[in-house]
């Protein structure tokens, strides 16, 4: 069988789940009867949806991650079906990982919904890694080059996997 990317670039994050010391059980989760390629079933309660991206872009030395809206529509399955759920971000030239609750990326996306007046097609969650520092993520002002949209959502490197275990 071939390894694609995601399988070696989640596995990343899975294994660090299965080290945890409150991890008892890891499923590829179904969203109806289709079985999700990028999200899984941690404890039988928890939802874990993994994106990853490669290169950080030359001029902001920003990770992006794009939601589209069938995945915002499978996010939003997966939280209702689901005690706790969570997204996981693989910032592979960086090898970390930015964890969101399913509320803080709501709320991301929700702040450029409202800023823009209206519903977009996708969305890009943008991360940085500063060396030395916590990570940031936040969305770009609409309609505006190189605007950060409010603050940035502060991260800390350390918190993943052990944020999805409460």
């Amino acid at each position: 069988m071939k390894i694609h990317d995601d399988h070696m670039f989640h596995g990343a994050a899975l294994i660090q789940v299965a080290e945890h010391k409150r991890f008892t059980a890891i499923n590829s989760l179904k969203i109806g009867a289709k079985l999700h390629r990028n999200a899984y079933k941690i404890n039988d309660e928890i939802g874990l949806y993994l994106k990853y991206a490669s290169k950080k872009t030359k001029a902001h030395d920003e990770y992006m991650f794009t939601f589209t809206r069938e995945h915002l529509k499978d996010l939003e399955k997966i939280h209702k079906a689901n005690s706790s759920t969570f997204v996981a971000m693989v910032c592979v030239g960086e090898r970390e990982i930015c964890c969101l609750s399913y509320d803080e990326l709501a709320k991301l996306i929700n702040s450029r919904k409202v800023e823009k007046g209206s519903k977009e097609d996708q969305y890009t969650i943008l991360v940085t890694v500063p060396s030395g520092k916590s990570m940031r993520a936040y969305v770009n002002s609409p309609g505006v080059k190189n605007t950060m949209l409010g603050k940035p959502m502060i991260v800390k490197r350390n918190e993943f996997p052990r944020k999805i275990f409460g």
